[in-house]
């Protein structure tokens, strides 16, 4: 007889490894349980998963492509694989484009050897850049008197969004304009200060870069 325990553990595999998770458990979440490694910038334990950075790419039998294992839940006799080439180029060129238009001054910033984006550069052997530069230079928003957001350094991952929005209820900032303009601010172009922001520190401390 399955008694009800049983009937809430889900039992699925992860490079070829039997492993088990409840339901509503991301693919992300039971790996990193396992111990196996998938790399992320935007994912963070505290929030909800948001799937920007696209860094966790996974296959998933019978799913067309690649998709991203931090939104992806688990179910039964799912098969996953965490690596394989294409895997390791996706992920390697957004890794790359994200570099592409961040200022490579690793050794004169404040988060150098404790920020995300440098880690995995290393860890990918990331030593050149590719790609061009899209992005145009930001003067960064010094208003705030406890931190200085610079949308240069900024890999639009949102924790800082997510973390006013879902953890303290505030929703100062949000990711506004589109594209290539795309930044961290404010509503309707205020300023860090005249914002409803309330310095607690929380986005900045959930910030994987500078």
């Amino acid at each position: 007889m399955t008694t009800i325990l049983e009937e809430k553990i889900i039992e699925l595999t992860i490079d070829g490894k039997t492993v088990t998770g409840k339901p509503g458990e991301s693919v992300l979440h039971v790996a990193r349980r396992n111990r196996i490694h998938i790399p992320t910038l935007c994912n963070h334990a505290d929030l909800e998963p948001y799937g920007g950075c696209r860094m966790c790419l996974v296959e998933v039998k019978g799913v067309r492509g690649l998709t991203t294992s931090c939104t992806m839940k688990i179910a039964p006799g799912m098969e996953v694989k965490t690596f394989s080439p294409d895997i390791e180029q996706a992920r390697r060129v957004s890794l790359e484009l994200l570099l592409a238009d961040h200022p490579l001054e690793c050794l004169t910033c404040a988060k150098n050897q404790q920020c995300e984006l440098q880690t995995l550069a290393a860890e990918f052997g990331i030593d050149r850049i590719r790609f061009r530069k899209t992005r145009e230079y930001r003067q960064p928003d010094e208003s705030n008197p406890f931190f200085v957001y610079d949308p240069n350094k900024c890999i639009l991952c949102a924790r800082c969004v997510r973390t006013c929005r879902q953890l303290q209820g505030l929703g100062a900032i949000d990711l506004v304009n589109r594209g290539v303009r795309t930044i961290v601010a404010p509503p309707s172009g205020l300023s860090w200060a005249e914002s409803t922001c309330e310095s607690c520190g929380e986005c900045v401390a959930r910030c994987p870069t500078g």
